[in-house]
């Protein structure tokens, strides 16, 4: 597994001094600086050390159950005039993709001494991934989430209590997932000695976009060697996933940024139109600020006010984006798209109903996108289902008879 590999020589990873281009590095409170000095410090170390990957490729392997499978998915290359592949994140273990990077950091936090471990969520699957992998190694577990998140994934919240985690609602703001996030660094802040904070996303402040996106490569590394055996070929012509903070995009991006011939497509929250007010589309409306101690593109108003974020999927309801993506915006070396809720809605009941699999609403908004795509008979499409959608089938059930 090549989570530690040499990224040095990459135009588009992490500097030395934790910055994507012009974005990224860590603007913490001085409270935080001895815990995200030492995971600067050690979070390679850790991760390039033998005993840590191998016993993070054997729970990915025996617990999460990877390598997720690559799906040749018929019917909606027919209908796309493509050959589309999904990599089934939504078959990991608690249904997403966010367990590998929980996995990986619950035992980075092993190995730094930590007894207490807090997280933020949106849509819920983090939280769970993070209940779970501390179910699993017995660590006390704290997670925020927005309060309006917890009416809207009520399902998750059940599985984060019945898992042995403490639920704590959000309730300033917006009350979704920046304000849960929010909240858990507050938490962070007021214990620094014991806590580790296993931020979900690749976003905040160095090292968590590199660490995080890390993680999460083993997405990239198994499309390659999938796409090798089916196709001949391990580079396709495109790689699609959604975009919140973009954890699950920069696992699927991760080791095609330097490969120019593959093209890269991030798709954000559209809402209800991006100049609609009611919207989380961060490349088209953000300009450069700081959220959440990292300098990345943030919708704000003229006096740097934070706008409040809008989509029907929780997961999306961000109104930043992680500093890697903000400068693979920057550089274009990834397109970025917007899909509304309505068009998000679409693609998840098309592919219910075409492959017989269910979305997630973040996953559906990649998949959204597919149509306007300038894709040849001969294109290789792999869209990143980074989840599965039996968390938001409230959401598709009120919108079924509309």
């Amino acid at each position: 597994m090549d989570i530690a590999i040499d990224t040095s020589k990459s135009r588009y990873q992490v500097d030395k001094n934790g910055y994507y281009g012009r974005f990224g590095g860590a603007y913490i409170p001085e409270m935080l600086f001895p815990n995200v000095d030492e995971l600067q410090r050690r979070y390679m170390e850790i991760l390039s050390d033998p005993s840590f990957q191998q016993e993070f490729e054997a729970l990915l392997q025996d617990y999460v159950g990877r390598p997720s499978p690559l799906y040749f998915a018929k019917r909606l290359s027919e209908k796309y005039k493509a050959q589309i592949y999904l990599k089934r994140e939504d078959l990991n273990h608690t249904g997403a993709h966010k367990v590998n990077n929980t996995i990986g950091q619950i035992l980075l936090a092993k190995r730094l001494g930590k007894k207490r471990i807090i997280a933020e969520t949106g849509a819920g699957q983090h939280g769970v991934a993070t209940a779970t992998v501390c179910a699993l190694m017995g660590l006390e577990c704290v997670v925020y989430m927005g309060s309006i998140d917890i009416e809207r994934q009520a399902p998750n919240v059940a599985r984060m209590k019945m898992l042995g985690a403490t639920v704590v609602p959000a309730t300033s703001g917006s009350k979704t997932l920046k304000d849960a996030t929010n909240e858990a660094i507050r938490d962070w802040i007021n214990n620094p000695v014991d806590t580790h904070y296993i931020l979900g996303t690749a976003a905040g402040p160095h090292p968590y976009p590199d660490m995080v996106a890390r993680l999460q490569s083993v997405i990239s590394e198994e499309i390659r060697k999938q796409l090798l055996a089916k196709t001949g070929n391990a580079n396709p012509d495109y790689v699609v996933a959604c975009i919140g903070g973009g954890s699950n995009a920069a696992g699927a991006f991760f080791h095609y940024l330097d490969e120019e011939s593959v093209k890269l497509v991030a798709v954000e929250a559209g809402g209800k139109g991006v100049h609609s007010g009611f919207s989380a589309a961060t490349t088209q409306l953000g300009k450069i600020g700081i959220i959440h101690a990292s300098k990345t593109l943030l919708m704000q108003t003229e006096d740097g006010q934070i706008v409040e974020p809008h989509s029907i999927s929780a997961g999306l309801d961000y109104p930043g984006i992680g500093p890697m993506h903000a400068h693979l915006y920057e550089t274009g070396r990834a397109k970025f798209l917007d899909a509304t809720d309505e068009e998000a809605l679409a693609a998840g009941y098309e592919l219910s109903r075409l492959e017989g699999i269910i979305p997630a609403m973040e996953s559906a908004h990649a998949l959204a996108k597919l149509k306007d795509l300038p894709l040849n008979p001969d294109d290789v499409v792999v869209v990143c289902l980074s989840g599965r959608g039996d968390k938001d089938l409230d959401t598709y059930i009120r919108h079924m008879n509309k």
